[in-house]
Formats: C-alpha cells, structure tokens, sequence
C-alpha cells in the first residue's frame, strides 16, 4: 500500500490524486453524453464543479454528524480537517450541487439525471481505487480466502500477518460493471430508466459488500450503510416499476423532464404521404353529388 508518492520533493496523496481523477473521469463521461444530446460541452466543468464543491462539503457534514461525540469537542478542528469523508454525504451533497446548477440552466430533465447516473458510477469505483492503494481502512473482515490481503502500510494499517477481505477492489469491479451497462444503455431506453437502475444496482453493491465490510451494525443485524442501500433500492426498485408500468422501458420519447409533460418530437412524413400532398388534384377523384 502506498498512501502517498513523493515526485520532485512534494508530497501527494495517493487517495487525493484519485479523488481527481475520479472527477476527471466524470467530465469527460458528462462531456460525451452532452454533445450527444446536443448540449453545451462546457455544461462539463459547471456540473463537475457543483458536484465537487457539493459532495465536499456533504461528505464532511455527514462525517461531523456520524462522529458527533468525538468531533464536538474541536467542532472546527474537525471540519477543516484532511480526513473525514463520507460517500453518501458526498453523494447527497453532491446531488444537491447539480440538482441546483440544473434549476438554474432550466434543464432539470430526466436525460440529464441518466447522464449524471453513468458518471457517479464510474467516479465512485475510481475513487474505490484510491481506497485499496491508500489502505485507508476501508478494507474488509479478517479472511483467509486466497486473494485476501494486508495493509500493513496504510493509511489505516492492518496488524502484522493479519489478512482481509479487499472490498475495495470487489467496489471497484462491480461499479466498473454497473458504469458500463448504464453507458450501454444510455439510447436504449427511456429518459429515467437509467438513472433509477443506478439508484438500484448502486445499492445492491454496498449492501452485498457491508457483510464483509467492518462497520458496525446498528439495527436488526445491518449497519448503517446497508439501510441507506436499502433505501436507495427502494427508490429505485418502485421508479423502474412505475416507468414499466406507464409505457415499458424501451421506445423513449426523447424530451422526459420533471418540470413538465413529455413532449414527442415529430415525426417526419414518408414518401407515400409527400408523394399524396405533393399531387395535382384531380376532379375525377372527386365527382359532383349530380354524377
């Protein structure tokens, strides 16, 4: 494990260089999807830096929350700290971030949650990247499973000889998965699909990993990542029911929004009907009623 590299006498911090990249990945995912759908691709660096400045400080606030009695006694200390970073108060924070850069260019539609959809996924297993090589004590339960592994250099070390489960890279592959078939499906299917099976697969992940994760469990044998995970399952499950039961998944109309009704593009007329329009009219096709 190597939580940190020194090039030219600086130190970098290996989790930090893949949080950046993770975000870079993220623009340039929003970038393609939005000259495909005929957007602005400097929209790219606008979303890229609500979500950032959103997810830093959603992340920081869910961590100040959940360590209270700790955090309470340097209360600012702990805020403007290097550490402390949580992923669902990133997400959360983060969705605020580009909800609001999207009510302000008015384009708060369906196509552009999926667009986000495809680029959260990705950013979260590159930044699941930095977790494994930073060994920031994000690895899982005791295990002696032939790819279990130690991190007796990281961030937060193991203890000698002490192998575990390396989740992070299980995170990794999966999202990697989830990230590919969301882009795969991006003209495939109906604005909202995609952005509700992310709300679904994402939380399936986390919830299957938890039990070889070592948090603690808080309620009925779960921790408290697992019922978020059930909960994003939920929303997700009921959103992918509801846009089934309203018309199937496929054959999407290409104008969804959230502020409105969908609108269909027209179609264009067929050659038949050009050649109809376009022919002279004839006064045999229509006799007189005294014919």
């Amino acid at each position: 494990m190597k939580p940190e590299i020194h090039l030219l006498g600086i130190s970098i911090k290996t989790f930090g260089l893949t949080f950046a990249l993770g975000f870079l990945a993220c623009g340039l995912v929003i970038a393609r999807r939005l000259r495909e759908l005929g957007k602005p691709v400097d929209w790219a660096y606008e979303i890229v830096f609500a979500a950032l400045i959103g997810g830093i400080v959603g992340a920081r606030g869910y961590y100040v929350i959940e360590h209270f009695s700790q955090a309470k006694h340097d209360l600012l200390g702990t805020v403007f700290s290097g550490t402390g970073l949580v992923w669902y108060g990133g997400a959360i924070g983060g969705a605020i971030g580009v909800i609001g850069w999207m009510r302000w260019r008015h384009v708060l539609e369906l196509r552009m949650f999926d667009m986000c959809a495809t680029a959260l996924a990705l950013g979260y297993a590159i930044g699941r990247i930095g977790c494994q090589v930073s060994g920031d004590g994000d690895y899982g339960i005791r295990s002696s499973l032939p790819w279990a592994m130690g991190y007796p250099h990281g961030t937060v070390p193991t203890p000698p000889g002490v192998r575990v489960q390396p989740t992070p890279i299980y995170e990794t592959a999966s999202m990697c998965l989830v990230a590919y078939l969301l882009w795969w499906l991006r003209d495939r299917v109906r604005p909202g699909v995609i952005f509700a099976l992310y709300l679904l697969l994402s939380g399936l992940e986390r919830f299957l990993v938890e039990f070889v994760r070592r948090n603690s469990e808080v309620l009925g044998g779960l921790t408290a990542p697992q019922l978020e995970s059930l909960g994003l399952m939920v929303i997700g499950g009921a959103w992918v029911a509801v846009l089934l039961r309203g018309g199937g998944g496929a054959g999407a109309p290409p104008h969804a929004s959230l502020s409105g009704p969908v609108r269909r593009a027209p179609q264009p007329a067929s050659d038949n009907q050009r050649r109809w329009r376009s022919a002279p009219v004839s006064r045999a096709c229509f006799p007189s009623a005294a014919a």
